[in-house]
């Protein structure tokens, strides 16, 4: 399985130094870091930079390509009871 991801989302996970993770929310996938959403054994993981992308098994189903508008800001994270 082959998922590309996008020079903006690399540049984000590199300058902030942590891990992301794709994961389902209420509007679709979500790329969120990994101190809201924690990964899980079956996750894709795919390295950036020294950091890991972790995409979930049920998400990468459904794509081939992580784009910077599946980020989710803190609004969206109040708003959807998946991240609670």
């Amino acid at each position: 399985m082959e998922i590309a991801v996008d020079d903006d989302v690399k540049r984000l996970i590199m300058s902030e130094g942590r891990d992301y993770r794709i994961c389902t929310s209420c509007t679709g996938p979500a790329l969120v870091p990994t101190s809201v959403k924690r990964p899980k054994e079956s996750d894709i993981k795919i390295p950036v930079g020294n950091n890991i992308l972790y995409i979930s098994l049920v998400q990468a189903r459904y794509m081939n390509r992580v784009t910077l508008d599946m980020i989710y800001n803190r609004e969206d994270l109040e708003s959807c009871s998946v991240f609670y």
